[in-house]
């Protein structure tokens, strides 16, 4: 019996494979597909009619309902699909049997016929002709396939290709490689040959742009074309045509998100729950963050609104209002692809008329202007900027400068760091001046030099980002007013605040240890600080920490030592007397019990370190006591005294006035460097450092410099006459600027044009090289280094 009954078994599986392949499953046929452009011109439609035709079966495999029963939403998106039998007998490019994955069924593959024509993938229930067909996908331009990969191969023993639809996706099967890649590559080719589909959205678009003159036309594309008012009803498809992939081949699909399409009806919904939102900023920056991940949505976002805010039942309401909000922050973050930029100006500009001296009105104008400025932001606004935007104000920006001032200006959301400065240079009076001014990004540990086209906006977005992840006090990020060339330090006068600036950035550059000058220069140095800050000696007189005054790297030079002799090892761990052989090497003990020695050597590092701090305490004590007692007989100098007395014994340094750079490795044709060296950039030429020595290795003017440029990911390359040098370096953005703005401030002085860009007009970093004409370079004091 169990024989039989298994024989049984096989017999109903066989029959069941049989009949699966003669009538094959009922599967679920495309509801409906958009045809392109030429489909209907052949049809003779004029521009305001969309026909609409129901499939004879619906996705769900339910019998079509009658037009009027369809929602006017899906109407819009419908359009009739020209259905071809075999009995046409079609011009057929590849068919063959192919594995097809089968899902709600206990049978995974089944095996079909397959055709491809030049309109669609066609499978049948057998070879024959007048074969049923038993499902069609119809291949247009925005279908995708996806190749054989070897993953699939191991895991299932076949190659298999995956075609992309609208509706459906065919995964097919095929134990041949060189079958499943010429599918794959016919398929491709027709998809290829397909012209671009136009949704009904695109269509109206285009007519609304060729009768924008003719108000009637236009006003009666709107009452017939529902696609283009707002609606209450849900989204069930994009606006614009958007490729059809898996979630594996879209944008961004670690980051959480579906296929573009299916994102693209999320935010539909996500506009519409704008209007009953509390508060509407967290589904403002969740739209605009989506919108900067996925940039095809950009234009669909645009669409979206525009037929929201058009044709409004109640457009004075606040929750109408909240589109508006949404639409203004768009406009300050996304520039609207051309097609779309002329429909929603037209939009603007239509609005205006009807509802003239309105809160649309009013927003309309602001967008309006604000596209004439949107460049594509970096990072998405802040909830400050979305807060400002809603008003359609501007933002409150404070910048610092060197010392305890800082000045607070109103930006907008297209303000860039050279309109800033500008403004700085005219708030402090230093228009006149012949040295060059730039922003940077700093905290208490780290600054950056900020590009003159970098919008203010994304900056401050940034900080509140990092704030939100690092609220320490010492991450606090800030925006700094600073020198960034110094091109004639003679014409600054001892009272001006550019004197002040110059002071301060010197005493930035002694504090980080950048100035080469012996202890006794330094603790002058942090009495005369002393003194311009605070004045004369007090004992009521607050006195700031030392790391502040005096350079922390030569408080621990005081510390080093010869190294110590080695404790004595105790005899278990002593070496063997040569020719004996030792019997436990690890010890008797050694690995079973914890060893001893160990315990011994931690006990011994934990006092050294206890020492050590110890010692340290007491060296910084003595070297503020030294420095009190120069301070003390300093008394009766003035601020512009001390200052200037300051700046007179930095200048001493033959390197005074180069910016830094750390540079890991050197190599040029005369030898190599393997230690950490310095990269002095300054106003006339380029120098190379030890660490902590005054006299530079080389130094290189700029009429020496044939090029120099990004010479891979981390190596800086200059050319000097026929000797190349290779920094390997973090800094080859902030490098590649300075000498950018050096070149282009000499060019300057000489009449020769601005062909180098500065870094106070613009960031663009070349991957490549500035070759320059080996011309005499002019005489141009240098620039006190501001920290790197």
């Amino acid at each position: 019996m169990p024989v039989q009954g298994f024989c049984w078994f096989l017999c109903c599986r066989q029959g069941f494979n049989l009949l699966g392949r003669d009538y094959g499953e009922k599967e679920e046929e495309e509801s409906f597909e958009l045809r392109n452009k030429e489909d209907l011109t052949r049809n003779g439609r004029g521009p305001l009619e969309v026909t609409l035709s129901q499939p004879t079966r619906t996705a769900n495999g339910t019998n079509g309902h009658s037009l009027s029963e369809v929602p006017d939403e899906m109407k819009s998106l419908i359009i009739e699909k020209s259905k071809m039998g075999l009995e046409e007998d079609p011009e057929l490019l590849v068919k063959g049997w192919l594995f097809r994955e089968v899902r709600g069924s206990w049978i995974k593959q089944r095996c079909y016929w397959f055709v491809l024509s030049q309109d669609s993938l066609d499978y049948y229930s057998s070879s024959e002709r007048g074969a049923r067909r038993l499902g069609t996908l119809v291949l247009t331009n925005l279908c995708s396939v996806i190749w054989p990969d070897k993953q699939t191969f191991k895991e299932t023993g076949y190659w298999s290709i995956t075609v992309y639809g609208r509706k459906h996706c065919y995964r097919l099967y095929t134990k041949h490689f060189n079958e499943a890649v010429h599918w794959a590559c016919a398929v491709q080719k027709v998809i290829d040959t397909k012209a671009p589909v136009e949704t009904p959205t695109q269509l109206l678009i285009r007519d609304i742009e060729e009768n924008k003159f003719n108000p009637e036309v236009v006003d009666n594309m709107y009452q017939h074309n529902p696609i283009l008012k707002h609606t209450q009803s849900p989204l069930y498809a994009p606006l614009l045509p958007f490729p059809y992939s898996s979630l594996e081949h879209t944008y961004h699909s670690g980051k959480g998100y579906a296929t573009v399409r299916e994102e693209a009806v999320k935010l539909f919904n996500c506009l519409q729950q704008l209007e009953c939102a509390r508060d509407p900023v967290p589904l403002i920056q969740g739209v605009l963050q989506t919108c900067l991940d996925l940039r095809p949505l950009r234009d669909e976002v645009y669409c979206q609104l525009v037929k929201q805010t058009s044709c409004t039942p109640q457009p004075h309401t606040a929750a109408h209002l909240r589109y508006w909000q949404l639409l203004t922050c768009m406009s300050c973050t996304f520039q609207p692809g051309p097609a779309v930029l002329k429909y929603l100006r037209f939009h603007l500009k239509r609005i205006q008329s009807q509802f003239p001296e309105s809160e649309m009105d009013n927003y309309a104008s602001f967008i309006g202007e604000a596209l004439e400025k949107t460049r594509c932001r970096e990072c998405v606004p802040s909830w400050e900027e979305i807060q400002v935007l809603m008003g359609r104000q501007e933002m409150l920006c404070t910048v610092h400068y060197p010392g305890p001032g800082s000045c607070q200006l109103h930006i907008s959301s297209h303000t860039t760091a050279n309109e800033v400065v500008r403004r700085m240079l005219e708030k402090l009076g230093l228009k006149e001046s012949r040295n060059t001014f730039s922003l940077f990004e700093q905290n208490a540990h780290w600054e950056r030099a900020v590009g003159g086209s970098t919008i203010i906006a994304d900056i401050l977005t940034r900080f509140e980002n990092l704030s939100a992840k690092e609220p320490d006090s010492d991450s606090q990020w800030r925006l700094c007013f600073k020198l960034y060339c110094l091109l004639d330090a003679d014409a600054i006068s001892v009272d001006s605040i550019e004197y002040l600036f110059l002071f301060e950035q010197c005493h930035e550059m002694v504090v980080r240890g950048q100035l080469p000058a012996c202890e006794e220069d330094l603790q002058t140095l942090a009495a005369l600080r002393l003194q311009s800050v605070i004045g004369d000696f007090s004992t009521h007189s607050p006195c700031p920490p030392l790391d502040e005054l005096f350079p922390g790297h030569m408080v621990e030079a005081r510390l080093l030592m010869p190294p110590c002799a080695p404790p004595a090892l105790l005899p278990a761990t002593q070496p063997p007397v040569q020719g004996c052989p030792q019997r436990f090497p690890g010890g008797l003990l050694g690995g079973t019990l914890w060893n001893h020695t160990a315990t011994a050597a931690h006990k011994q590092k934990v006092e050294q370190d206890l020492r050590l701090r110890s010692r340290l305490k007491e060296e910084a004590a003595a070297i503020m006591s030294t420095i009190v007692e120069c301070w003390k007989g300093l008394a009766g100098y003035s601020r512009r005294d001390s200052m200037t007395a300051y700046l007179t014994i930095a200048r001493q340094w033959s390197g005074f006035g180069c910016t830094l750079y750390e540079v890991d490795f050197y190599i040029s044709s005369t030898g190599s460097f393997s230690q950490k060296l310095w990269l002095g950039v300054a106003a006339t030429c380029v120098s190379l450092y030890r660490q902590g020595e005054a006299e530079a290795l080389e130094s290189f003017p700029y009429g020496q410099i044939c090029s120099y440029g990004v010479s891979d990911s981390n190596t800086f390359k200059i050319t000097a006459g026929d000797r190349d040098l290779l920094f390997e370096t973090t800094k080859l953005t902030e490098i590649m600027q300075l000498m950018n703005a050096y070149f282009s401030a000499i060019r300057r002085q000489r009449g020769r044009g601005d062909d180098v860009v500065s870094i106070t007009e613009g960031t663009a970093i070349e991957v490549g090289f500035h070759h320059l004409p080996p011309t005499p370079t002019p005489t141009l004091l240098q620039l006190p280094s501001h920290p790197v």
